[in-house]
């Protein structure tokens, strides 16, 4: 037996993998950081072995109370995710699974490649209402994409989605692809009418360097992206700085801010009620545009989610909040689970990209619901 993750999105550390059923492994620390939690590996030469994958490290991680009720994600052909069996006793991490084939993938949630990433923004730009700009490059000189979907010289209002700043969220650009697929298709009506009056810039991956190199929270450089939106610059996060400047040439009239939270089993919106500009109008449109998505997507809820930020405690270094005190505008930040969602459980798949997904098309019909309020 053996264990591989030198490919795109890889991580781990190898202790012990000579013969089941115990193997034993270790987290990986993001690059030039501390975060620790995301895996990615592929086991090889254990068909009809029963094995016990153990993470010996695993209470040291990031966020050790996420692997509690937590199952881990597994794969034979890297495209089609089920859950596995796993434990966690408060110090180690467990994945107990007998496999069919000779190799099977492990992750901590169903990894989405570079490689994919190209794919979706070269099948979007075929239509003609998308163009597809490079904004710069990252810390590693990968391209910073970005999708305008829209008229831009005919619409008034300009919606701003992106996704991945943590780099292992990766749910949250299975959402944007749902959202791009939706909108790319004119055939329906919520996108067609959404597309008269309004634009969409979408950056679906804003840390390709975090990607590629298996991280959890950082880029390249070590920097958490979401903690960089009040003074980035090109040396640490010209993701940020790059996004940033081109949001303030194109004005901002609704950010979303898509994330995975590791504990939280719930989709929910982080709103910018700390912002020192937080106003009654910004409140309503945040319990209105909440209300429109959990009426028709039940994967949503508004009961559970992070605690409310004091008056003018927000922290402004937070795309949400940034984004909300300098347009002035309805900022959200979306997290859905990297467990399952206990609203709604699944016991094969939990929390997966093809929910991701849905709740990406979803998104639309609460944007074209209070469109004409955003200003």
């Amino acid at each position: 037996m053996f264990i591989s993750s030198h490919f795109d999105g890889g991580s781990i550390e190898v202790l012990e993998c000579q013969s089941a059923p115990d193997i034993f492994l270790k987290l990986r620390s993001d690059t030039n950081c501390d975060f620790m939690q995301w895996f990615y590996f592929r086991l090889a030469g254990a068909r009809d072995r029963d094995c016990r994958l153990q993470f010996l490290n695993a209470s040291s991680a990031t966020y050790p109370l996420g692997f509690q009720n937590y199952r881990a994600v597994a794969s034979y052909d890297g495209q089609n995710w089920f859950r596995v069996n796993t434990t966690y006793n408060g110090q180690v991490m467990a994945i107990h699974h007998k496999p069919l084939h000779d190799s099977i993938f492990f992750a901590y949630f169903a990894p989405f490649s570079l490689e994919r990433h190209l794919h979706l923004i070269g099948q979007a730009q075929k239509f003609s209402h998308v163009r597809h700009e490079v904004l710069g490059q990252t810390v590693q000189g990968r391209d910073i994409d970005l999708l305008i979907v829209g008229d831009e010289d005919r619409a008034a209002m300009r919606i701003w989605v992106i996704a991945r700043q943590h780099p292992g969220e990766t749910m949250a650009e299975w959402f944007m692809q749902g959202m791009i697929e939706r909108l790319t298709d004119l055939s329906d009506s919520v996108s067609k009418s959404l597309l008269q009056p309004a634009v969409f810039y979408m950056v679906p991956n804003m840390n390709p360097d975090g990607a590629f190199h298996g991280n959890l929270r950082a880029n390249f450089a070590g920097k958490n992206l979401n903690r960089e939106w009040l003074e980035p610059n090109m040396d640490n996060s010209p993701e940020v700085f790059l996004v940033r400047q081109k949001m303030m040439s194109t004005g901002v009239d609704l950010f979303l801010d898509i994330h995975g939270d590791e504990g939280l089993p719930y989709c929910f919106f982080a709103g910018s009620e700390g912002t020192p500009g937080y106003s009654q109008r910004i409140c309503e449109l945040e319990s209105e545009f909440s209300y429109h998505l959990e009426k028709i997507c039940p994967d949503f809820q508004t009961t559970e989610g992070y605690e409310k930020s004091k008056p003018g405690e927000g922290n402004l270094s937070m795309a949400t909040n940034w984004v909300a005190e300098h347009f002035g505008c309805l900022s959200l930040t979306l997290e859905m689970p990297f467990k399952d969602n206990l609203n709604l459980p699944d016991s094969v798949n939990g929390w997966s990209p093809q929910r991701s997904i849905k709740l990406g098309q979803a998104m639309l019909q609460p944007i074209a619901m209070t469109l004409g309020k955003l200003r």
